[in-house]
């Protein structure tokens, strides 16, 4: 027979029983459609996570205090109060640094008129927006005079506005940070972002204010560092690390008390963690294939022996084994491969959906999806192969009186 006829008999037998045909693609269907909408996810997840930090800065660098030590019990790195604003006046004298923006940050409530919302209060210099990569959308950003004289001033983020419904007509009127009065001079460009990580949920203003209104204390949480270009990123490194060194009087054998964050190892170290997430996921979401080759090999097992006869009687008629042999395997190749298209179309559609939910829009891989085609057609071998072969080896006299 011809490899025609062979495909067009096992479409006619799989029509013949389409319930059952449907219920054995199921598996391969899902399969499928995990492997290929997990995938999605995470290469959405590790592009959100990317496109996030990037928008954090260009060629930053971010110094954070130690870890602070009470008794015996050492706390969470950051917890110590190692860093202040001559600090960062230091730093900025280092060659090869571009700008540099101090960070002090407390969390408080924000009220106008009748709306409220609890938000980051980041306290700040005027070079942040250019550390940050931060653009205005109304009004201007923190002067230097502002910063100076510690002016309580407000640049609200675009969520922290929306929030109070603050447009910009609202340029020059009166915010309520913790009962003291701010006026907002601009609003801030969305840059993308949800829950904690959003970069939209805050206010700036001047570092002055916030280290006099409400955290007394004139460290920072953190100095934020754009270095002039990516292959200065190591100099200057090690140049404020031997800087805070100094100023801080460590000795030769005495550990930092602060901790320096590079921004494209972080976006290396994401991107791997990521990759070895998705291949897990992936991974676990093939073994329903392999459950759905089972049932694959379980129905043509039962078509064998719902058939013998039949067998018997195209042997008897002068059909070869292999002739057998194909006319089987076809028929667990073709249910494989319809589960494996079906299921790459669901597979799309829900990693279209979940783009859309999350924010990260479309995700589509050619080769996850050429992989889930190969993967499907190679199950329907591998579990059509052995039942092929008992229809094939059966002897057509026996075959013959078979009931």
């Amino acid at each position: 027979m011809s490899l025609v006829e062979l495909v067009r008999l096992a479409l006619a037998r799989l029509a013949v029983s389409r319930l059952r045909a449907a219920l054995t693609m199921l598996g391969i269907i899902i399969g499928v459609a995990s492997v290929i909408a997990l995938v999605a996810v995470g290469q959405g997840a590790t592009s959100g996570i990317t496109s996030q930090l990037q928008a954090l800065g260009t060629n930053l660098l971010t110094v954070n205090p130690g870890a602070a030590t009470s008794g015996l019990v050492r706390g969470a790195g950051g917890s110590a109060t190692t860093l202040t604003i001559d600090d960062a006046g230091a730093l900025e004298r280092i060659e090869g640094v571009a700008a540099i923006a101090p960070e002090a940050r407390t969390q408080q409530v924000v009220v106008v008129g009748t709306r409220n919302t609890t938000t980051q209060i980041v306290g700040t210099t005027a070079d942040y927006a250019r550390v940050r990569n931060f653009d205005v959308w109304q009004g201007t950003f923190l002067s230097p005079v502002a910063v100076g004289s510690g002016l309580r001033v407000a640049v609200l983020g675009s969520t922290t506005a929306d929030d109070l419904s603050l447009g910009a007509e609202s340029l020059g009127s009166t915010v309520s940070i913790n009962g003291l009065p701010f006026t907002v001079i601009g609003i801030l460009q969305p840059k993308g972002g949800v829950g904690f990580a959003s970069q939209d949920d805050q206010i700036l203003v001047p570092l002055a204010a916030v280290q006099k209104y409400f955290t007394g204390s004139d460290s920072v949480r953190t100095i934020d560092i754009s270095v002039a270009s990516a292959e200065q990123m190591a100099d200057v490194t090690n140049a404020i690390t031997a800087e805070l060194r100094t100023r801080h009087e460590l000795a030769a054998a005495d550990a930092d008390d602060f901790s320096i964050t590079n921004q494209a190892q972080l976006l290396s170290t994401v991107g791997n963690i990521t990759a070895i997430l998705t291949a897990l996921l992936a991974g676990i979401a093939s073994i329903s294939l392999v459950v759905g080759g089972i049932g694959i090999m379980n129905i043509m097992l039962v078509s064998v022996r719902e058939r013998t006869r039949e067998i018997g009687i195209r042997k008897a008629v002068g059909a070869r084994g292999r002739d057998i042999l194909a006319q089987f395997l076809i028929e667990a190749l073709t249910l494989s491969l319809l589960g494996g298209l079906i299921g790459i179309a669901v597979g799309l559609g829900v990693s279209a959906l979940i783009g859309q939910l999350a924010g990260w829009g479309f995700q589509f891989n050619p080769l996850t999806v050429a992989a889930a085609v190969v993967f499907s057609l190679i199950v329907g071998v591998v579990f059509g192969v052995w039942p092929a072969r008992m229809a094939a080896r059966l002897d057509p006299i026996s075959a013959l009186r078979y009931e």
